[in-house]
């Protein structure tokens, strides 16, 4: 069923909230911005999914959006679009080198990780504890490394990873959820406080909060 908001233009095709990653992300941006769109969701790991996408998304695959005749279907495009269309909303730090260093850290996100996303996928409604392979483990060192480092640089700014709330604090999101869901203690990993302040920082937003309570009623 689409989640239909008063007066929107943008539609958003995600995936069902207790599992997609790439969903969730241009979600809480557009939530971030307080901007109108029409939620579409689709079931994930079922027969009929691919059919159900097809319509949407060019790549089969969510989140997708679509803005009138435009459709951008990769999470991170969707977000530098939306970066582009309303820079007014501030997406990305106004200073050029934080601004930067997001998009790095953002990307490095989107194309890494591997271990971490195939050993502890989202799932918001899971708790237990993880054996971690070494490979995962690895992952897991260098966002905590990649966590403590910017909020070194940027804790005078805000409590997000650049200082103030931007794209790059939407793509770590997912990743904050496993490490909760997998029971994942970051002080095992070189964290002095920092990298686990900011995965509850980003827990605890408004915007994730409502994602994460409807996804507490999915099926």
């Amino acid at each position: 069923m689409v989640k239909k908001c008063e007066n929107a233009q943008m539609k958003l095709v995600i995936g069902n909230k207790n599992w997609s990653t790439w969903s969730l992300r241009p979600w809480l941006v557009l939530k971030r911005m307080g901007e109108a769109f029409d939620e579409i969701p689709v079931q994930l790991r079922r027969e009929e999914t691919a059919a159900d996408i097809a319509p949407f998304s060019p790549s089969g695959k969510v989140p997708s959006l679509i803005d009138g005749e435009l459709t951008v279907w990769d999470s991170l495009a969707i977000c530098e679009y939306l970066a582009d269309k309303f820079p007014k909303a501030g997406l990305w730090p106004a200073d050029r080198i934080a601004r930067a260093i997001a998009r790095a850290a953002s990307a490095e996100m989107h194309s890494g990780f591997p271990s971490l996303r195939g050993e502890c996928p989202m799932d918001l409604k899971l708790r237990t504890k993880a054996d971690l392979t070494e490979a995962t483990m690895t992952d897991v060192r260098r966002l905590v490394r990649l966590w403590g480092d910017l909020r070194g640089r940027f804790e005078g700014g805000g409590p997000f990873l650049a200082g103030q709330w931007s794209i790059a604090d939407a793509y770590f999101t997912p990743v904050a959820t496993r490490f909760r869901s997998y029971g994942i203690a970051l002080s095992d990993y070189g964290d002095t406080g920092a990298a686990g302040r900011y995965a509850e920082t980003l827990l605890q937003t408004p915007e994730f909060r409502a994602w994460e309570k409807a996804a507490m009623g999915e099926p």
